[in-house]
């Protein structure tokens, strides 16, 4: 029984597109905005662009357009979250 809790609990934290990947105590800088050029198509969703931590500093990855995986879904955008001092970086995901 312990075992199968234990598995499972392990199967939804990984599971979970919201799991933190990276964890800094460097504040991100603020957002830069952009002001994206229209779509090259009509499928064509703008996901906004993001500052990645790159081991010793933030650098800023520019928004693009992507096509959804399927039809009826959304972005969820990549997002920096402070918990307790420490910034963890939550990856973007289509829902």
């Amino acid at each position: 029984m312990k075992k199968t809790f234990i598995t499972l609990a392990l199967a939804m934290a990984f599971s979970n597109p919201a799991w933190p990947q990276v964890v800094v105590r460097v504040r991100p800088p603020r957002v830069v905005v952009e002001r994206p050029v229209p779509p090259p198509g009509p499928r064509y969703v703008w996901t906004p662009g993001l500052y990645r931590w790159e081991g010793a500093r933030y650098i800023w990855v520019p928004g693009r357009y992507v096509i959804p995986p399927r039809p009826g879904v959304v972005w969820i955008a990549p997002r920096w979250v402070e918990r307790n001092g420490s910034w963890f970086f939550i990856e973007g995901y289509w829902r």
